[in-house]
């Protein structure tokens, strides 16, 4: 995909969609095709670390013992230490699970991170996952973890042919949105397993803005045009 045809569609949703009082957010929609999402190798099911922060703070909660305390105080959003797992009821765990995006887990004690947290956080998808960098050694620096955290995405299909991510906001610059764009789109192109051949159209809207279609059976020639009702 060109980042010229990216760019343009960016520049005609600022044109055309009405200002308001907040920060609207960018919107990638990918539909695919021919896929049987009862078969675990059809489905979009990873993460993904953008090239810039799509605009939304992300919230850590650390699940860590004394050993990793001190950074995990200094990088994190909250902290829980493994002392006071078996103090915490459901009604405090599900609220633990609403306000963080991300848990990052001491990999030491995850046998009772699983027992503790594991029957709210997994239903939800929150569990520590190593796949996104949350599984930490017992000597880690949390600073580049939560860096790195703060760019991080789940792309999934869910029960659906699509993959819908945030990659920015009117806030950002063109440039950065495009390079979201662009790489978001790079990674789903390459995990599903015939690319092209599974992408049916790419799709980019502000909050309140008319969706503009940037690619259209993307095995045929892109272009940019406002999407059909």
């Amino acid at each position: 995909m060109d980042k010229k045809i990216i760019l343009t569609a960016i520049q005609e949703l600022r044109k055309n969609t009405p200002k308001r009082k907040f920060s609207q957010s960018f919107d990638l929609i990918m539909n695919l095709k021919d896929l049987n999402l009862k078969k675990e190798t059809d489905k979009v099911n990873t993460f993904f670390q953008f090239p810039h922060s799509n605009g939304k703070k992300i919230t850590v909660c650390a699940l860590v013992d004394q050993a990793l305390v001190n950074t995990a105080k200094k990088n994190c959003d909250n902290v829980v230490l493994a002392d006071t797992f078996n103090a915490l009821d459901k009604k405090q765990i599900k609220k633990l699970a609403i306000n963080y995006d991300y848990f990052v887990a001491q990999a030491n004690i995850m046998p009772a991170i699983a027992k503790a947290f594991g029957k709210t956080l997994g239903p939800k998808g929150k569990m520590p996952n190593p796949k996104a960098g949350c599984v930490v050694q017992p000597t880690e620096d949390l600073a580049p973890v939560v860096q790195k955290l703060q760019k991080t995405v789940k792309l999934e299909t869910k029960n659906e042919l699509a993959v819908k991510i945030r990659v920015g906001t009117e806030a950002m610059k063109d440039e950065e949105i495009a390079d979201n764009i662009f790489a978001a789109y790079e990674k789903i192109l390459h995990t599903v397993p015939q690319e092209k051949q599974n992408i049916k159209s790419v799709i980019i809207k502000l909050t309140m803005g008319k969706p503009v279609i940037i690619a259209d059976e993307v095995a045929a020639v892109p272009t940019t045009k406002e999407a059909k009702k």
